[in-house]
């Protein structure tokens, strides 16, 4: 029998119009709280007036963009200065991931690169993190219910991740009306971002019954309610989504992942967006992990579970889900890698540095510089 752990919030609250238990949840937790948080939702700021009335001091972070060093490095003296005795992120995944780190480093002492994994010299340990509460603005990333934090470190050109089983929020309170009316270009990276996690927690060499469980059931339903918001507005297709992106970050903190995150924390690291870099990836690096399966006479049943689930989901049942996940993201006007900033002069280099990217290692079959140039040749 497959052994296995499972990490996953304290706590979880998920349902459409559940923010309005926000405040009370929060003030449970502590008064001095550190708010940090996107620009682009009004509801912050009827969230910020409840918790006033519950008493509660706030101080805010803006989240501008996903976090880097510098970023991290101001927000922790915020906190330090405010004194806060919990943080709350309210946004995308790039302010679920500052709150995220903030709330790791408070109690910690040094600076934040030490506890990265950057070079030979061992990343040092957290103190024990502040109380974390994590609200997505958006459904893809799943960093409400990871263990995770990337940051950017832009002398190395490249996102890394503070990682720490006690970074996995306190609460992870997930309202899929904070979703509605999002634009179909974000829509659509963060979509496919949830997605990709899903299918790289399924056929990653760490895969656990746990985790089969929650991409079983997620996969197909994700990629068709993605279609369906690809063609308008779907409050049915929001929660979906939003329940997709919530289990593709359990997923992938209890198993793993695989060549598309590997090769998109490089690319990331250029200033491109991380949902879109996913979805362009996705359908070569299915195809390339597969054909070199087959050349080493691997199991590939997940892979071809995986195109069956993706043909469903886009209504093309029979069909070959890779090509229509091609015909999708294309149709639906999902930047380019050139478009993302990337030439083929690159490919090569770009491989190379993906080959040793943490998320790489749970990749499902061994691939060598060739193979990873391939999946950047085939988008």
């Amino acid at each position: 029998m497959t052994s296995f752990s499972l990490t996953a919030p304290k706590r979880t609250i998920f349902g459409r119009d559940s923010r309005a238990s926000a405040a009370a949840e929060i003030a449970a937790l502590g008064t001095r709280v550190l708010l940090v948080r996107g620009q682009s939702v009004a509801w912050v700021d009827t969230f910020v007036d409840a918790l006033t009335r519950s008493g509660c001091r706030l101080e805010t972070v803006i989240s501008s963009g996903e976090p880097d060093l510098n970023a991290v490095r101001k927000a922790v003296s915020v906190s330090r200065d405010h004194r806060a005795d919990c943080v709350v992120a309210v946004g995308g995944g790039a302010a679920i991931d500052l709150g995220k780190a903030v709330a790791g480093l408070c109690r910690s002492e040094g600076d934040v690169a030490e506890y990265l994994e950057i070079g030979v010299t061992p990343a040092r340990q957290l103190n024990d993190p502040l109380p974390f509460i994590a609200i997505p603005t958006t459904a893809g990333t799943g960093a409400e219910a990871t263990r995770n934090a990337v940051i950017g470190v832009p002398e190395r050109q490249a996102k890394i991740s503070l990682r720490d089983p006690r970074l996995v929020p306190d609460l992870a309170l997930v309202d899929p009306a904070l979703t509605d009316g999002s634009p179909k270009r974000l829509t659509l990276a963060s979509g496919l971002d949830a997605i990709t996690q899903l299918i790289e927690s399924y056929v990653c060499n760490r895969a656990n019954p746990v985790t089969d469980a929650l991409c079983r059931s997620s996969i197909p339903k994700a990629t068709a309610a993605l279609r369906r918001l690809m063609e308008g507005e779907n409050i049915q297709a929001r929660d979906e989504m939003a329940r997709a992106s919530y289990l593709s970050g359990i997923a992938l903190g209890n198993s793993g992942l695989g060549i598309v995150h590997g090769l998109a924390s490089v690319i990331g690291g250029r200033g491109a967006a991380h949902g879109a870099i996913c979805g362009r990836l996705l359908a070569s690096a299915l195809f390339v992990n597969q054909d070199v399966l087959n050349r080493q006479e691997g199991d590939c049943i997940r892979f071809r579970e995986v195109d069956e689930w993706l043909a469903a989901g886009l209504g093309v049942i029979g069909e070959n889900g890779n090509l229509a996940l091609r015909r999708f993201v294309n149709t639906n006007g999902l930047p380019s890698l050139q478009d993302l900033g990337v030439q083929a002069i690159e490919f090569e280099s770009i491989a190379i540095l993906g080959m040793g990217a943490s998320s790489t290692k749970a990749n499902p079959a061994q691939l060598d510089k060739t193979d990873v140039s391939r999946v950047l040749q085939l988008t």
